[in-house]
C-alpha cells in the first residue's frame, strides 16, 4: 500500500483556499483517491465538494466521544472523502484545537491506513496558533503550498506562513497567486516568491464562475468542467503532482517586506 501524498494549503483567511483545494480535489478525483481536511474553523472547504455543509469533528464529539468514521467522513464530488475539524464555539477556547482533535481522532479510526493517493490539508494561516501547525508539525502534510495575492494582508501573512515554515523546517512546494485584478499584481507574487527562495506554482485568474459554482454548492470542475476556469485549476494540479522544487523559505523581516511591497505602490 503506498503512502497518501500529504499536501498543506496555507494562506491569509479569505483569500481563496478553500476554492483552491475543492477544485484541486475534484480535478485529482479523476485518477486518485483522494481526502479533504478542512482545518479552518469556518468549515466550509468541503461544501462545494459534497454540496451542503457537514458536521465538523469537534461538533460531532461533543455529542459523541466515541465517534466513528461514518459519523465524521463524507464522501463528496469524484468520491473524494471530506472532513472539517471544525473550531469552538465564538468567542470560547482555542481556535487551533479542532485540528489537534481531528487528527488524533483520524488516527484514532485509522484513516491514514486507508489506500488514499493524496490528501488536502486546508489551514488557515493568519492565526498565530499551534494548532495550525500539527499538519506540519506532525509531518501529516510532506510539502506546503501558501495561497496570496497581490493585496497587503495576503502577501503579509504569507510572509509569516513562511516563518512558521522555517521553524518547523518545513518544505514549501511554492506559492499560488489567486488574483484580485490588482495592478502588477503577478509580478508582485512572482518577486516576493523569489525573494523568499521559492516560485510560483499556478496563477489563478479572477473569474464569476467561480462564484456561479460556489452558489450552487459545486466546484468549477464540476459546474463548468469545459471551462478555461477548470482547465486552470487542473493544470495548478498537475504542477503540484510533478513539481520537484522544495525549499525551506528565507521569509522577510518586518523592514525589508516593507520596501519590497511599497515599491509596487
Amino acid at each position: 500500500m503506498k503512502k497518501a501524498r500529504g499536501i498543506a494549503i496555507y494562506g491569509k483567511g479569505g483569500i481563496g483556499k478553500s476554492t483552491v483545494v475543492s477544485n484541486l480535489a475534484a480535478a485529482y478525483s479523476q485518477n486518485e483517491k483522494v481526502m479533504v481536511i478542512g482545518c479552518d474553523p469556518k468549515a466550509d472547504t468541503t461544501r462545494t465538494l459534497v454540496g451542503r455543509r457537514i458536521p465538523t469533528i469537534l461538533d460531532t464529539m461533543r455529542e459523541n466521544k466515541n465517534a466513528s468514521g461514518g459519523d465524521v467522513l463524507f464522501t463528496g464530488y469524484g468520491n473524494v472523502i471530506c472532513v472539517e475539524s471544525g473550531g469552538p464555539e465564538p468567542g470560547v477556547g482555542c481556535a487551533g484545537r479542532g485540528v489537534i482533535v481531528a487528527m488524533s481522532l483520524l488516527e484514532r479510526i485509522g484513516v491514514f491506513e486507508d489506500d488514499l493517493g493524496i490528501i488536502i490539508y486546508d489551514v488557515l494561516g493568519d492565526v498565530v496558533c499551534g494548532g495550525f501547525a500539527v499538519p506540519l508539525r506532525e509531518e501529516y502534510a510532506k510539502e506546503v503550498y501558501i495561497v496570496t495575492s497581490g493585496e497587503y494582508m495576503a502577501l503579509y501573512a504569507a510572509n509569516n506562513i513562511s516563518k512558521g515554515i522555517k521553524k518547523l523546517k518545513g518544505r514549501l512546494g511554492g506559492i499560488i497567486c489567486n488574483c484580485r485584478g490588482i495592478e502588477r499584481e503577478q509580478e508582485m507574487v512572482r518577486e516576493f516568491a523569489e525573494k523568499i527562495g521559492s516560485q510560483v506554482v499556478g496563477v489563478i485568474p479572477r473569474s464569476d464562475l467561480v462564484q456561479k459554482s460556489e452558489i450552487n454548492a459545486q466546484t468549477v470542475v464540476e459546474r463548468f468542467p469545459e471551462s478555461e476556469q477548470a482547465q486552470t485549476y487542473s493544470q495548478l494540479a498537475a504542477s503540484i503532482l510533478s513539481n520537484q522544487k522544495f525549499v525551506v523559505p528565507e521569509p522577510m523581516d518586518v523592514e525589508e517586506f516593507e520596501k519590497f511591497f511599497h515599491q509596487f505602490n
